[in-house]
């Protein structure tokens, strides 16, 4: 098996913080979440993160005016320049200090950074290849508070910063003449946004406290005069601040001071306040937080802290809707090209949301777990992904978009545990609640609700593979509780166990269940002799996870001091354990007294899984490493890094020096419920004005793991969310059988003396993937059942996991239909002889055909609609028709008539002229 799995996507967050945009287009949404960025199709209805992350997690994303490249900057100003065609990091840049906002030029030639109380004006990077991509052009410094907003005039003349000390500052981004900068108060808290109308210097400024300024400027922006010659900087006087060192290096300075500066032989740029508006507040809370503006249709968006959102139309500020969308502060708001969607993110909630204002409705509408997520399952082909999270919630994920499509809110505690059946359209979920839970994925419904007779907090679940048999272990009785699916009723509470059932798990083959607990034993239940007690596998341990192998062969077993043990269920025997103690790594938490060396003595794997082969086990824990081990060889075959985002805690090795002062570590000093990082803990039932709600970093830890039935990928949730690791063809080149005659030259030699079955032999012992599409699309499809009943049977396996693959992918849907058809037909006896091995290529089969025949059903479903709506459409007007050539046909027989009259007419008056 080759371990060429890399990061595919992420699901579980779609916003955690930090702004929105949209694409140039305005169909998709790029949202950062934690320390990486996904991108959200809302034509498509798909998902894709993008493989690059920063140190920490991002706060602002600045998009390019043509929507190729993106500056992403985390909290502590490291930036990256990544191109959005390539999806790869082109350059990396540090601010040194926190940056709050982040806009290019609309000319795409200059971008403004904002930090503290300065504002950076670089050097957009160009097409050319250069040893330094951002180049500082001049540093605007005015206010004396940390600037929150920018914008900038159409023409890219000017641009304005919003700040913290209630002042709005105007600068010229060119040595004009008649403007340098100019000074704007009127408020009275801090400034959300700014912005310019459009072709004009006017400006809208929106504040905290709900307060919008329309300012009227007395010069067009052609009016703008050009400085003739440029004054050098002088040095800094005695009171006046020393140039930053990247300041020095390249790039002016211009220092603003409250008011307008004076210029000689000129008409500066003057403002006056035209109007003042106030929005309607509910309470002291009611902040305004976020405020976009789209300027050719003149619509003015603010979000609120209490959910509320508003839209006006500027200048005349006429509301024309108000809607809540959440009970949560907004974070952000962004306006699509065309002004026709907003897109609003809720960063207490991780909601994403956008909304067609016109029309009223939801065109995306995505929410993750907002707390940790506890547990994950695949359905049984691999298209989709359950999880239950801390926040009571199980929710369903389609691989192929990335998106939720239901969520199911019955739970009112914590979900713990969450299964499919093997028919694959039931969830069956645990919950601390005291009760499971089964949900039908057809009606979207929970059908059954499973209880104990004393209340009981269940940790573990399992379902057995004819999907009648529900079993549950409860934390705090040390009991196994087994119900019927079809009736719902308790059929046996199993006791012997002496300390909390960790963890349960069906064979795949036999009705023997397999449960695991701190008693430091693994007991193997009967399920058809009276549910006894067939053998009881003793441990070094405490039980943390027990899982079976695919075929129910073998078990995996993880305990307390770190070893993965691995047991043979027949004969009670233990056939080779590992040590994985050392491989786990655990980071150092900035609370801990000890090193992370010692602190890793303690800690072990939770959660196991096999590969869909059998082969290998993944294992995972409370570390930010997820190990792969080979059983057989039981050695470690690969770790794999899931987050390197040091805004979780236990991420770092070694104590940080730097943030270690004679009072003791920064880290323990808490900064407030306002503006901090982390979690928001508040008492219970206070709802507002909590002074004591804590804030604390996120442990990085792996909660559960999971391999696809197909093989071709694995899931694990993480303090960072749900993320899928995808297998990379790519990256593979595994040839067998190789002889010097085993050549392109010679494949292809081949299909031209129309040798099909050889051809594909020596494409599959080169083992290319673009080769042996070659081969196969090169063979007449007539000629496509002679081929697959002549080829080896150890190449049949291999043909058929290549269709699979193929065929998730490929447009030539009843061509490679036709191969899998063949194949299936002539060598199914064979085929069905080796079905555990083969199993997981049938499954990937299945989910390439099931998510093309939904597709296909989807499009032959909105065809026939389209086509009766056009018959009932010609039919209308074929009758209409058909009237209206009657009513004519009686007019023409009219117009006979009367003609025929007049003519009667004409002849009897001539008969009387005569």
């Amino acid at each position: 098996m080759k371990f060429a799995y890399r990061f595919s996507n992420l699901l579980g967050a779609v916003y955690r913080q930090g702004n929105l945009s949209f694409s140039k287009d305005g169909n998709a949404v790029i949202s950062p979440v934690g320390n990486r960025v996904s991108v959200f199709d809302l034509k498509n209805n798909t998902s894709e993160t993008l493989p690059v992350s920063t140190t920490k997690n991002i706060t602002c994303v600045g998009l390019s005016p043509d929507g190729n490249i993106a500056v992403v900057v985390d909290e502590d100003g490291a930036a990256m320049l990544v191109s959005l065609i390539t999806r790869a990091t082109l350059h990396h840049f540090h601010f040194h200090k926190p940056v709050s906002s982040i806009r290019f030029s609309p000319d795409g030639r200059k971008f403004v950074v904002t930090k503290e109380n300065v504002a950076l004006m670089y050097h957009a990077p160009g097409k050319q290849r250069e040893f330094n991509a951002f180049v500082l052009d001049k540093s605007y410094y005015g206010p004396y508070d940390e600037t929150t907003c920018i914008d900038w005039t159409d023409d890219s003349k000017c641009f304005v910063v919003g700040s913290k000390d209630m002042s709005t500052w105007v600068f010229g981004a060119e040595r004009w003449a008649n403007l340098i900068y100019y000074s704007l108060g009127g408020h009275k808290d801090v400034i959300v946004g700014c912005f310019f109308e459009k072709d004009s210097l006017d400006l809208y400024t929106v504040s905290q406290d709900g307060t919008l300024c329309v300012w009227e400027s007395d010069t067009e922006l052609d009016g703008l005069v050009l400085k003739k010659s440029q004054d050098k900087p002088k040095p800094p006087g005695p009171g006046e601040e020393e140039e930053s060192e990247e300041e020095r290096n390249e790039g002016e300075v211009i220092r603003g001071k409250a008011g307008a500066p004076k210029e000689k032989n000129t008409n500066n740029v003057r403002y006056k306040q035209r109007s003042k508006h106030f929005f309607n507040k509910e309470g002291d809370f009611n902040n305004l937080t976020a405020a976009a503006y789209h300027k050719p249709t003149h619509i003015l968006v603010t979000g609120f802290a209490s959910g509320i959102f508003h839209l006006h139309e500027l200048p005349e500020f006429n509301l024309i809707h108000s809607l809540s969308i959440s009970d949560q502060r907004i974070s952000s708001v962004a306006i699509n090209s065309s002004g026709d969607w907003i897109s609003f993110g809720c960063s207490g909630m991780g909601q994403l949301l956008v909304w067609e204002w016109q029309s009223e409705s939801y065109v995306f509408k995505q929410q993750g777990h907002f707390n940790n997520m506890a547990s994950l399952a695949y359905s049984p082909d691999g298209q989709y992904i359950v999880t239950g999270g801390d926040d009571g919630k199980v929710k369903v994920w389609n691989t192929n978009s990335g998106l939720c499509f239901v969520t199911f809110t019955e739970h009112t505690s914590s979900v713990t545990k969450v299964t499919f059946t093997s028919s694959g359209f039931v969830i069956v979920s645990a919950s601390l609640d005291g009760t499971v839970r089964a949900f039908d994925l057809h009606r979207y419904r929970n059908f059954r609700t499973f209880t104990s007779p004393r209340p009981a907090q269940f940790s573990s679940l399992a379902v057995d593979v004819s999907g009648e048999l529900v079993s549950a272990g409860a934390q705090d009785s040390f009991e196994i509780f087994l119900w019927s699916m079809q009736t719902g009723r308790l059929l046996e509470v199993l006791g012997g166990h002496e300390g909390p059932v960790s963890c349960l798990c069906f064979s795949p083959v036999q009705s023997i269940l397999a449960s695991a607990s701190w008693d430091r034993t693994i007991r193997l239940w009967d399920m058809l002799d009276s549910w006894q007690v067939k053998e009881t596998l003793p441990l070094s341990s405490d039980g943390l996870s027990v899982t079976y192998r695919p075929d129910g062969q073998e078990l995996a077993v993880a305990t307390l001091n770190g070893e993965i043990s691995f047991w043979n269920p027949q004969t009670a025997t233990q056939t080779g354990s590992v040590a994985g103690r050392h491989d786990l790594e655990t980071g150092r938490k900035e609370t801990d007294k000890i090193t992370a060396k010692q602190s890793a003595k303690g800690k072990s794997f939770t959660s196991l899984c096999y590969s869909a082969d059998g082969e290998s086990v993944l294992a995972g824990g409370q570390s930010k490493f997820v190990c792969i081990y080979n059983v057989k060889e039981q050695m470690l075959m690969k770790k794999f890094e899931i987050s390197c985002n040091l805004s979780f805690d236990a991420m770092e090795e070694f104590l940080d020096r730097r943030k270690m002062t004679e009072f003791g570590s920064l880290a323990l000093v808490d900064e407030g419920a306002g503006d901090g990082d982390g979690v928001n803990i508040s008492l219970p039932g206070v709802r507002r004005g909590d002074m004591s709600s804590r804030h604390f970093k996120p442990e990085i830890r792996v909660s559960s793991l999971r391999f696809s039935p197909t093989g071709r990928s694995w899931a694990a949730t993480t303090t960072e969310g749900l993320l899928v690791y995808s297998l990379d063809g790519s990256l593979v080149f595994d040839p067998y059988d190789l002889d010097l005659d085993v050549t392109p030259a010679s494949i292809r030699k081949q299909l031209r003396l129309q040798e099909w079955a050889p051809a594909i032999v020596l494409a599959f012992r080169l083992n290319e993937k673009a080769l042996k599409q070659e081969v196969l699309e090169t063979v007449p499809h007539e000629q496509i059942p002679v081929v697959c009943g002549s080829l080896p049977d150890i190449y049949v396996e291999k043909l058929l996991g290549f269709l699979a693959a193929s065929l998730e992918k490929s447009g030539h849907l009843q061509f490679y239909m036709t191969w899998v058809q063949s194949l299936l037909m002539l060598h199914g006896q064979k085929l069905k002889n080796r079905s555990g091995a083969i199993l997981p290529t049938l499954q990937a089969l299945q989910k390439s055909i099931q998510r093309h025949f939904d597709n296909l059903s989807k499009l032959c479903d909105f065809n026939m609609f389209n086509i009766r709506y056009a018959a009932a459409l010609s039919k209308q007007r074929g009758l209409k028709r058909a009237a209206e050539e009657d009513k004519g046909g009686e007019e023409e027989e009219e117009d006979e008539e009367l003609s025929e009259e007049m003519s009667v007419a004409s002849l009897e008056d001539a008969d009387l002229m005569l």
